[in-house]
């Protein structure tokens, strides 16, 4: 059985007749910068999101970058950021001008540990980046009320979440702003790229709209030092089609993530995402970790199984900020990325392929010399494959 990570392919195949209705619509309007289609999504974006307001822009990074600029942010002020997330979190802050300073994650969730926040706050910190890694919203309310005693703003990189929910609400409604990317491998993606920034805050998705388009509110009226940073209306006219089907999409990795759960509960050594149950996550990723990573990795690939690690270097200990830090400094971050595996897990994949996945995992561990290991827990196994 060969099983590839993603199938982007039977996506665009189950919802080819609509997605091309929505190209021939974009096509034959003549409008291919801003128009229908793109306020059309922004409005049902921001509706889906529980905010009152989101501005189509050209990326993730971007929708990040001009978050922090529309909040007057830039040299000199400190960022609080996650150690262990995507580059591009910590990329935004370098991008201003300010310094992403380093928080390290909760063991369980892979998230940003508020408690851990107060030791990097200074004199200079003006806001929290929080990440909803991997689809899982980081622990909101405490980031929240550490921000409202010191004046700072939280905002959330939501690259991953799309739909995520926090205590029951639209976890990315519940900051100051939001950034989303919509790369094509993300719950809710695009067939090029994209990203959104969704806020509130009228002020803040004015200041955007007018940053994301060179600085101007109007024809050759420049108020700031913008940037060009559009999502096109055929990407929102296909992102908008796609929306309707999110909530059906996110529902079966939750399920097909259950499933995982459910089999690989007893694996010796194999250690699995817990998330609180005011955290309804959406599975952008299905992350185990396992002391042995690369060993489990071969054997998967081995057997046609297609894994991928999110991520193997963390941001700390990257190129990018060379001679900044020391290696060591954020152990935790830097053991997760060590042991993290990503299985495949997308609405495509049936439950067939999760259980021989699943069923794999197994078969190294019990290949292990000296592993003392109860084949009861395989034998359960046998239940589900």
């Amino acid at each position: 059985m060969n099983i590839p990570f993603l199938e982007l392919k039977t996506e665009y195949q189950t919802l080819k007749a609509e997605l091309d209705f929505a190209y021939q619509q974009v096509m034959e309007s003549g409008t291919y910068i801003w128009g229908k289609s793109l306020q059309d999504f922004e409005r049902d974006f921001s509706e889906y999101c529980e905010t009152d307001y989101c501005v189509g822009v050209g990326n993730g990074l971007e929708a990040l970058t001009l978050i922090l600029l529309a909040n007057g942010l830039g040299p000199s002020d400190d960022v609080i950021v996650p150690a262990n997330t995507h580059i591009a979190t910590w990329l935004a802050v370098s991008k201003i001008g300010a310094r992403p300073v380093p928080v390290e994650p909760v063991h369980a969730t892979f998230n940003i540990d508020p408690d851990r926040i107060k030791q990097a706050l200074t004199s200079a910190t003006k806001a929290i980046i929080g990440v909803h890694l991997y689809g899982a919203p980081f622990d909101i309310d405490p980031v929240i009320e550490f921000a409202a005693c010191h004046g700072l703003k939280v905002f959330a990189d939501a690259a991953q979440a799309h739909g995520a929910l926090y205590k029951e609400r639209g976890a990315s409604s519940l900051v100051d702003a939001a950034g989303f990317s919509f790369y094509p491998t993300k719950n809710l993606g695009a067939y090029g790229d994209g990203g959104a920034v969704v806020t509130n805050n009228p002020e803040i998705a004015e200041k955007v709209r007018i940053l994301s388009n060179y600085g101007s509110d109007r024809k050759d009226n420049y108020r700031y030092q913008g940037i060009n940073s559009r999502l096109d209306p055929l990407q929102a006219a296909f992102l908008n089609v796609k929306l309707s089907y999110l909530d059906e999409w996110n529902q079966t990795r939750r399920k097909l993530a259950n499933l995982y759960i459910t089999i690989l509960k007893d694996a010796p050594g194999v250690i699995l995402p817990i998330y609180p149950d005011e955290i309804t996550p959406v599975w952008h990723l299905f992350v185990i970790r396992y002391t042995q990573r690369d060993n489990l990795k071969a054997h998967l690939k081995n057997m046609g199984i297609d894994t991928l690690i999110h991520y193997p270097i963390p941001p700390h200990l990257s190129g990018a900020y060379s001679g900044q830090f020391q290696k060591g400094g954020f152990s935790i971050s830097e053991k997760m990325s060590d042991t993290i595996l990503s299985l495949p897990l997308h609405p495509f994949i049936s439950e067939e392929e999760v259980k021989y996945i699943a069923e794999q995992v197994y078969e190294l561990l019990l290949k292990i010399p000296g592993r003392k290991f109860d084949t009861s827990s395989h034998f359960h196994l046998n239940a589900y494959i």
